[in-house]
């Protein structure tokens, strides 16, 4: 049965690929080589495997190529568009900066006029007092002049009741005397009521003019209170909004930094007025409540310098990990790549708790901050600054560097409050509006 089926198929090749035979021939002999059907369909076989093998193998290197220079375009593409992001940060940032300078002097401005306006309403108020005293005396005056002259009166009519029943020795040369006198008195007397109406139609007439100026007074500083009122109420909204936006409560900060701060006096001190036991005067209530925004607005100052609202990196760099889980573990930090060399500045007021080599970090900088902030700043190349420092934001504290566990030159920064880590760019990015 196995013959007659392997006859039948050995026919059924044969019909496909006939017996050949292959000749060899040589100097003294001839040979051939007899190519049977099974041996053809098996070099057939593997020509066709070669040759599918070859096909497959040059599309596969193909798509390679192609698909790797789709991703060198695409990785092209996003480098291109990252550097304009980055230059259109930087460009945002200087406008920022622009406008954060601005606003330091629309505050002095503000500063300027508050004082200006402390010593006219002060003018002004010692003018009031000096119109109300020549008011006081020009009335007493008239007073005293008045009884006088009701004086004068009663005596001439007691002197002329006393003529029919004088004694006879009386002559009218002593009674003319007298009447010379008494007119001579009324005359005087006369002369001086004249001179204190005119006094006194004169001290109204120069109130009236004090009133004027008084209101046109009153309106020049109510117009002064509205810009300076509206300046800070620009100039505290941002400052606000950025404290919120980092996570933290403005009004706590205000506190914690007015119990720490040992200035006093200057002009940021409330107006004193004397209110002879009244409510106090309108305008010096304004006046006091913008003394208050503009203390806050001095406290924010110095909390946003004591908080890591600032970038440490201010050179060209690049973000190429952020805050969060990577590889099954947090990230807690921002990675800032640019070459070995770059300055690293500290991003707010504080001192260095630690300045040396740390396992993983390599060099390790940590600065303590108010708040129970700190900063962290690893893998440097060098460090400027020593345990115990006092920094100030913008200070350089080193440069940027590829020791510890690195796989390349970049700058990891972290921030931690009250020991936690918290992502960092919460701070720069809300301190990218204001500063």
């Amino acid at each position: 049965m196995r013959s007659r089926i392997t006859t039948r198929i050995h026919a059924m090749l044969e019909r496909v690929f006939p017996e050949k035979r292959l000749f060899l021939r040589s100097d003294t002999e001839t040979r051939f080589i007899r190519l049977r059907p099974e041996t053809q369909l098996v070099a057939w076989t593997g020509s066709i495997i070669v040759v599918a093998w070859t096909i497959i193998a040059t599309a596969i290197l193909l798509m390679d190529s192609i698909g790797a220079g789709n991703f060198r375009a695409q990785a092209q593409r996003d480098q291109y568009t990252y550097e304009q992001r980055l230059n259109a940060l930087s460009s945002e940032r200087d406008a920022r900066a622009m406008e954060a300078l601005a606003a330091q002097e629309r505050f002095n401005s503000a500063l300027q006029q508050i004082s200006i306006m402390q010593s006219e309403l002060l003018a002004t108020e010692e003018k009031r007092r000096e119109l109300e005293t020549g008011m006081e005396v020009v009335q007493a005056t008239l007073r005293n002049t008045m009884r006088a002259r009701e004086e004068a009166r009663r005596q001439l009519a007691a002197l002329s009741g006393d003529g029919d029943n004088a004694p006879a020795d009386v002559t009218g040369a002593e009674a003319a005397g007298t009447m010379g006198l008494l007119s001579a008195a009324l005359a005087e007397t006369a002369a001086e009521r004249d001179q204190i109406a005119s006094d006194a139609e004169s001290a109204i007439e120069q109130a009236q003019d004090m009133q004027l100026e008084l209101r046109l007074l009153q309106e020049r500083n109510d117009q002064i209170f509205r810009q300076l009122e509206e300046a800070m109420l620009v100039s505290v909204e941002p400052l606000d909004e950025m404290f919120r936006a980092a996570g933290m409560n403005p009004d706590t900060l205000i506190d914690q930094v007015r119990r720490g701060y040992s200035g006093t006096g200057g002009p940021l001190t409330p107006i004193q007025f004397s209110t002879r036991g009244q409510e106090p005067d309108a305008d010096a209530l304004r006046a006091n409540a913008i003394l208050s925004a503009m203390d806050r607005i001095n406290l924010y100052r110095i909390a946003a310098e004591k908080a890591p609202f600032s970038i440490p990196v201010k050179s060209n760099f690049r973000y190429t990990s952020g805050f969060g889980p990577r590889w099954g573990r947090l990230h807690a930090g921002t990675d800032f790549a640019a070459p070995i060399g770059t300055p690293i500045y500290a991003t707010a007021d504080g001192v260095v708790t630690e300045a040396g080599w740390s396992s993983g970090y390599g060099r390790l900088i940590k600065i303590r901050h108010d708040f129970g902030i700190e900063t962290r700043y690893a893998h440097l190349n060098a460090m400027d600054v020593r345990v115990g420092q006092r920094v100030s934001r913008g200070d350089r504290i080193g440069a940027m560097g590829n020791s510890g566990r690195s796989t390349g030159p970049h700058l990891h920064y972290e921030v931690r409050v009250n020991g936690n880590p918290v992502n960092p760019m919460i701070y720069i990015r809300a301190g990218q509006d204001v500063f």
